[in-house]
């Protein structure tokens, strides 16, 4: 596979390379992806406190139910929202993370 010493040195560090990369790139996109979850989560306590405020101060149980449908609805949209753009950051996690690595075994499938 190899000729010389030199040839196997090479196709170490780009090996190394790669693996270096695809780490730096997957902790870059879970720090990414957990931030995003954080502000989700701190946006989600913050509502759900409004609306224990907002049912506080209501009169009549029909006012409470409408309250309490319209925060459903909104926090229902608010997940799907926030579940779709998790799963694309995973996706391009992914993509990008692994880039490097398909690359390394591209050199050494042409090189074979």
């Amino acid at each position: 596979m190899f000729k010389n010493i030199e040839e196997a040195q090479k196709f170490g560090k780009d090996q190394l390379e790669a693996v270096t990369a695809t780490a730096a790139t997957f902790t870059k996109g879970v720090q990414e992806i957990a931030a995003q979850t954080s502000d989700y989560s701190k946006k989600s306590f913050e509502a759900t406190q409004g609306l224990v405020e907002k049912l506080i101060g209501v009169k009549t149980l029909d006012k409470a139910i409408e309250i309490q449908s319209e925060f459903s609805k909104q926090s229902y949209e608010g997940l799907v929202a926030q579940s779709t753009k998790v799963g694309e950051l995973y996706a391009s996690l992914m993509k990008e993370a692994f880039k490097p690595v398909e690359e390394a075994f591209a050199k050494v499938k042409a090189a074979a």
